[in-house]
């Protein structure tokens, strides 16, 4: 079973709850990396650090592509991120790519103890400003949100190329911004339906207006090949029930027609969810990015990396 060879197909990586959490993702990289998964990523959590574990897991995983999925701008400045992204790219030498979110009110208002307001607004700043940095290695930027306006270089030595950054936009505002200044976006539970009939054609319209290339696509895909699939049913419900109640969650997966996140986690043997995976292909993405693969388990996971192995040959 081949997808087409131009396209990606990667794997979002979760550190096990013992042990030292780098070593454990370096050694998930290998394992992924010997079935022939092309590209690892790391979401972002209050524990480790998404950008500082890609840049040691490409330093140390050669050939392998790694990325962020996704950090928050939401308590963070252009100049820290840009500097974080830069560092990455030198140390995975040009692997990295910069996945970055709005985030949740939730996860913003209760922590940070900072209102998440004009999320869309604040967006088109941090990515005004960060293009600078990553593009030219300074900024002169002064807005409502954000200044970035560093004294001295804020260069990376052997940062190259660019880091290409993408943002997980699904709202037609951050789609949008993300068209006119990101180089794509990185949904999580947008369907083929969403894709090709939402989100696709809104990024791909905007970045064409602001004279820039085709945006890369990248859907991340809940998924888990397994026979047992009640018992992944089960799982994919408890492990997705979060998303049911935020808001911009709610919006794409109403979209799809589903009522429920775990309605759009794709469960089945190889052949299923090698057909599912085709249909975002279809649908628009450049590249498909596996989730929550150890829902039931690292056999099961196993079993999924090798199907993603095939499919990216």
């Amino acid at each position: 079973m081949r997808v087409a060879a131009a396209m990606t197909i990667g794997v979002v990586l979760t550190a096990s709850p013992s042990g030292n959490a780098v070593d454990d993702f370096v050694a998930q990289a290998k394992k992924a990396q010997a079935a022939g998964i092309r590209a690892a990523w790391f979401s972002q959590q209050f524990s480790h650090d998404a950008i500082g574990v890609a840049g040691l897991v490409g330093r140390e995983v050669p050939g392998l592509a790694v990325g962020t999925s996704a950090v928050p701008i939401f308590a963070r400045h252009p100049i820290l991120i840009s500097s974080q992204a830069q560092t990455a790219q030198a140390a995975a030498h040009g692997s990295f790519t910069l996945g970055l979110g709005l985030g949740a009110p939730s996860f913003v208002e209760p922590v940070f103890g900072i209102p998440y307001d004009r999320p869309a607004a604040r967006l088109r700043e941090f990515l005004t400003a960060l293009r600078s940095l990553l593009e030219t290695g300074g900024a002169d930027f002064r807005g409502e949100f954000y200044t970035a306006a560093p004294p001295l270089s804020a260069g990376v030595p052997g940062a190259t190329p660019r880091v290409p950054v993408l943002v997980a936009a699904m709202g037609p505002h951050a789609l949008r911004v993300t068209g006119e200044l990101a180089d794509g976006t990185l949904p999580f539970l947008a369907g083929p339906r969403a894709l090709s009939e939402h989100i696709v054609p809104a990024i791909t319209e905007a970045a064409e207006r602001a004279g820039r290339p085709a945006p890369r696509i990248v859907a991340c895909v809940p998924l888990v090949v397994t026979d047992d699939v009640d018992a992944a049913r089960e799982a994919a419900a408890e492990a997705t029930a979060f998303y049911d109640r935020l808001p911009s969650y709610q919006r794409v997966i109403a979209l799809e027609g589903a009522a429920k996140a775990a309605e759009l986690v794709e469960i089945g043997d190889e052949k299923a969810v090698a057909e599912a995976i085709r249909r975002y292909f279809d649908a628009g993405a450049t590249e498909v990015v596996a989730t929550q693969t150890d829902l039931l388990g690292e056999d099961a996971r196993d079993r999924t990396w090798r199907l993603l192995g095939e499919l990216a040959g």
